[in-house]
C-alpha cells in the first residue's frame, strides 16, 4: 500500500468526515483512496473524536453496515495494517503510538468481519493474522485502559474484539485454539496496571466463541488447575503493591467467568474448576 499520495491533514479529514457523517456528501464523490489512506495515516490520532467517532465510526460503516469497500482494497488494508502499524512504537514504554496500534485492532477486526460474511480472505492469510495477532498481544506492555485527555487505548480489550473475529472464521484451523487461549490467558497476568474496565469481560468472549466452536473444556480447567501455583511463584518475585494488582487481575477475570458460567449445565465442570481456583487464591 503506497502512503507517500497526497494525504489529508487531520482538519482536512475531519471536515470531510463529517459531512459524509451529515449526508451533506455522498461517498461516491469522494477521493476514495485518497480518503481511505488518510483514515489509516490518522487512524490513532490523539483527537479523540477525529479517531473514535470519525475514523473508525467510518471505517465501521464502509466495512460492516454499507459494506462499501471491495474485496481488494480491504485485503490491501489488512496487509498494511499487520505489516506497518500494528506493532508501531511497540517498544516504546507508554507512548501515544498504543493509539495507532489499538485502534490498528479494530480495524482488523471489521475486516476479518467482511472476510467471514464474504470469504475473499486466503487460509493463508488468516493464519499468518493469527500468528501477527498473537504476537502483537504477546508484546503490549501499554495495556492502559482510558488515559485521560486522550480516551481509550484499551489495548487488551480491543484485541480480544480482533481475536473473536479471528476465531469464528471457519478457515482458521480449531487445533490453534489452544494456542489462543493461552495467549489470552497471559494477557490476564499483569501486574502493572489493574484492569478497571471490564478487560476481564472482553476477554472472555473470544473464550467463549471457542468453548462454542470445538475447544475442550479440559483445556481451560488445566489452565485453572495451574493458576495458584503460578501466582505463588510470582508473589516471590514481586513487592506488595504489584502482586496485589496481579491478584486483582486473577480474581476479577475469575469472577467474571465464574459469573458467566452459572447456571448452565454444558459449563458445570468449568464452573466447577473455577470455584476451585477461587478459593485457592
Amino acid at each position: 500500500m503506497i502512503m507517500n499520495e497526497n494525504l489529508l491533514q487531520e482538519d482536512n479529514l475531519r471536515e470531510i468526515l463529517l459531512a459524509l457523517e451529515s449526508v451533506e456528501t455522498i461517498w461516491e464523490q469522494e477521493n476514495q483512496r485518497q480518503l481511505i489512506l488518510s483514515m489509516l495515516l490518522h487512524i490513532g490520532s490523539l483527537d479523540s473524536e477525529l479517531r473514535d467517532d470519525l475514523i473508525y465510526s467510518t471505517f465501521y460503516e464502509l466495512i460492516l453496515e454499507k459494506n462499501l469497500l471491495e474485496h481488494s482494497l480491504l485485503a490491501e488494508l489488512l496487509d498494511y495494517s499487520l505489516n506497518n502499524l500494528l506493532f508501531k512504537g511497540i517498544t516504546e514504554s507508554e507512548s501515544d503510538l498504543v493509539f495507532t496500534r489499538t485502534f490498528t485492532s479494530l480495524l482488523i477486526a471489521l475486516i476479518l468481519h467482511r472476510d467471514h460474511e464474504d470469504d475473499f480472505l486466503s487460509e493463508h492469510k488468516i493464519n499468518d493474522c493469527k500468528d501477527q495477532l498473537l504476537a502483537y498481544l504477546s508484546a503490549e506492555t501499554d495495556v492502559r485502559g482510558y488515559v485521560p485527555g486522550k480516551g481509550w487505548a484499551h489495548s487488551v480489550a480491543h484485541m480480544a474484539d480482533a481475536i473473536d473475529e479471528l476465531v469464528k472464521n471457519p478457515k482458521l484451523d480449531i487445533a490453534t485454539y489452544i494456542e489462543i487461549v493461552s495467549a489470552l490467558w497471559n494477557a490476564i497476568l499483569k501486574e502493572n496496571y489493574a484492569f478497571i474496565h471490564n478487560e476481564d469481560e472482553r476477554i472472555l468472549v473470544p473464550i467463549f466463541t471457542m468453548l462454542e466452536q470445538g475447544l475442550e473444556e479440559h483445556e481451560i480447567i488445566k489452565l485453572l488447575q495451574q493458576l495458584p501455583a503460578t501466582l505463588k511463584v510470582k508473589k516471590e518475585q514481586l513487592d506488595v503493591h504489584h502482586h496485589r494488582i496481579l491478584l486483582f487481575n486473577c480474581k476479577s477475570f475469575l469472577k467474571s467467568f465464574y459469573i458467566k458460567t452459572n447456571g448452565k449445565s454444558k459449563f458445570a465442570a468449568l464452573h466447577k474448576s473455577i470455584e476451585a481456583c477461587l478459593d485457592e487464591l
